[in-house]
């Protein structure tokens, strides 16, 4: 968004929780392109590595204290938002993954121009009554963003059918293909301590993600023993951490390895012969395309996204299949000049589609139109009944609408 020489610039406002994996990476990529745009962001997140990490660029950032899934404590995370909202007095709200999207529409509800960005939808996440809590909010809540943005299309259309109707915007997921590049695999094993003693000619599987349901990883491990008796001396690591991390190792069979959380997981990729993840739902995960960057093959399974995310005339495998998943990855674990023909189409294809310049400049220009038309949330509905719609900007002009917007935040 370019800036007239005399106008102050745009005040951007992301809130975010969850604070690690994908969602956080989106957040400092976003927000790293918009302070050289000459924005001025802001965040608001709980406390963990994000904060610092996003202060080390020159953001903004306020502590917002919430945990990662609704609970009781929603009405005061609501109460705590609306105070950031009028200290910071953003010119556009922008809202990342399911709890930060609850709070913030609550807190906002339609006064000022909002995107809302769910990275997957809520009521995939859960099942039972909680699903269709979550997918009754989604319904109604969708009326207070002025733009919901989708990571591909197969989630717009999930949203859709699950009777969502809201302005969409499909943005897909985008990365740093300076940061992920290819790399000599068995210089950067050598530089692992886990893989001491790994050489280059070992068939090495790396899965990388949260350890959680969603990633799949239970059913990598049950592919796993099939691979393996195909495969004799193949290894996997597991990298990351979450709350299915004592379950995963129970479940593991001999040759396993678990890393942790990795701050940086591009020499896991690099190190890989083959990056797999099996999830069980996704909005377009990005660890397959920081593994396509660093000139990786990868194996993902068929949720949103991941269509979207490889190459033409590649193909997903059968969500919560290790079967399938097991007769895959052993075909290309058996296939070295097949895994180095698709790592290097899919680095042209990551270089192409998914490069994080064009995410972010396809995100600013949706600030672009909402700042410029001044219609925001509930414009539509204005309109309908006659009124003037209420215009972004005139909630922030020294001339004492300022003290309307904070009213208006606070009614």
């Amino acid at each position: 968004m370019n800036q007239s020489p005399s106008a102050p610039p745009s005040r951007i406002l992301h809130i975010t929780q969850p604070v690690d994996g994908g969602v956080a990476r989106i957040v400092t990529d976003l927000m790293r392109a918009q302070l050289a745009d000459g924005l001025h962001v802001t965040v608001a997140c709980p406390g963990g590595g994000l904060a610092p990490t996003l202060r080390a660029i020159g953001a903004d950032v306020r502590h917002w204290h919430a945990t990662r899934s609704p609970g009781r404590t929603l009405v005061q995370e609501v109460r705590h938002l609306r105070r950031v909202l009028a200290d910071v007095r953003p010119d556009l709200v922008h809202a990342h993954s399911a709890k930060a999207g609850l709070a913030a529409r609550l807190a906002v509800r339609g006064r000022i121009p909002t995107v809302f960005q769910p990275h997957a939808w809520s009521f995939e996440a859960v099942g039972g009554v909680t699903a269709s809590l979550a997918l009754k909010w989604e319904r109604w809540g969708a009326r207070w963003a002025d733009r919901v943005v989708c990571v591909s299309e197969a989630e717009r259309v999930t949203g859709e059918r699950a009777g969502v109707r809201a302005r969409w915007r499909v943005i897909a997921n985008g990365v740093d293909p300076g940061r992920f590049r290819p790399a000599a695999l068995g210089a950067v094993r050598a530089q692992i301590p886990l893989l001491a003693g790994l050489g280059a000619d070992t068939p090495l599987v790396v899965c990388v993600g949260r350890l959680c349901r969603q990633k799949g990883q239970d059913v990598l491990l049950s592919a796993w023993r099939t691979v393996v008796r195909k495969v004799p001396g193949a290894r996997l690591v597991l990298v990351g951490d979450g709350p299915d991390a004592e379950a995963l190792r129970a479940l593991a069979p001999d040759g396993v390895l678990f890393a942790g959380a990795a701050a940086d997981a591009t020499p896991w990729y690099q190190a890989a012969d083959l990056v797999v993840l099996p999830s069980r739902w996704e909005g377009m995960a990005l660890a397959p395309l920081e593994a396509m960057a660093c000139g990786r093959a990868v194996v993902i399974t068929d949720v949103d996204g991941a269509r979207e995310s490889l190459p033409a005339g590649q193909e997903p495998v059968p969500a919560d299949d290790p079967a399938a998943l097991a007769t895959t990855v052993t075909r290309l674990l058996l296939d070295p000049p097949l895994r180095e023909s698709l790592g290097r189409l899919g680095r042209r294809h990551v270089l192409t589609k998914h490069d994080v310049r064009h995410m972010a400049g396809a995100v600013t220009d949706v600030y672009h139109e909402l700042l410029g038309d001044g219609t925001g949330a509930g414009g539509e509905d204005a309109a309908r009944s006659g009124r003037a719609p209420r215009s972004a900007s005139v909630e922030h002009t020294p001339s004492g609408e300022t003290t309307e917007y904070r009213e208006s935040i606070h009614s």
